[in-house]
């Protein structure tokens, strides 16, 4: 981390995102489904991060020998903190390809597992772009820093209650600030601001995800 902060330009975008339909999809299916196949906000917000980086390859890969490389599939990294201190973000490969439920079980398994010390060393070094999510913490926004050779973290925060207008008219509606830290070697704020807005669309149809 300190070999990041010192050696990559980071460049810092956020955005406020509209979770309306997202949390109504979520809690219908939930509703119908049996307690162990109900999902967390989390994998929504995984899920969106991963085809957004699918969409906008140029946020996932690697910055080495001076240059870009694309990453070989969406090989999500999940910032796990650890029980005694310390931080670690195992991939889950192809992340944009699984469905919700193996998402969710994805995340889970890596959690434990890393809170235990059994990852394989594939988890711990194939991430090509990595999301920490410090909602479950009362966090509401995350500035990350970036995990080298990778040129993009992405935070999510808590999911809350604001006013929120739509179609002109003013209501409460729950929302989430959604962050990117990226390398400004590999991509500029262009780049960066495309890759929050297909999140944000992504997130307002929860039923494709």
């Amino acid at each position: 981390m300190s070999r990041a902060n010192r050696d990559i330009p980071h460049y810092y975008l956020s955005t406020t995102m509209d979770m309306a339909a997202a949390t109504d999809w979520l809690h219908e299916h939930n509703r119908r489904s049996p307690v162990g196949e109900r999902l967390l906000p989390a994998a929504l917000l995984l899920k969106a991060a991963a085809l957004a980086a699918r969409e906008v390859p140029e946020l996932n890969g690697f910055w080495t020998d001076d240059h870009f490389t694309g990453g070989e599939g969406v090989h999500l990294g999940v910032a796990v903190s650890l029980r005694g201190g310390g931080l670690v973000a195992p991939a889950l490969h192809d992340a944009d390809t699984l469905g919700l439920p193996r998402l969710m079980a994805g995340l889970k398994d890596v959690v434990a597992r890393a809170r235990t010390g059994r990852l394989r060393g594939s988890e711990v070094s194939d991430a090509t772009i990595t999301v920490t999510n410090l909602g479950d913490q009362g966090v509401e926004t995350v500035f990350g820093v970036i995990y080298p050779p990778q040129v993009a973290l992405v935070g999510f925060g808590r999911v809350v209650d604001r006013p929120w207008a739509v179609d002109g008219l003013l209501g409460v509606r729950p929302v989430v600030t959604a962050t990117l830290s990226a390398d400004h070697r590999a991509t500029d704020g262009a780049v960066g601001a495309r890759y929050l807005s297909a999140v944000s669309r992504l997130l307002q149809n929860p039923e494709e995800l």
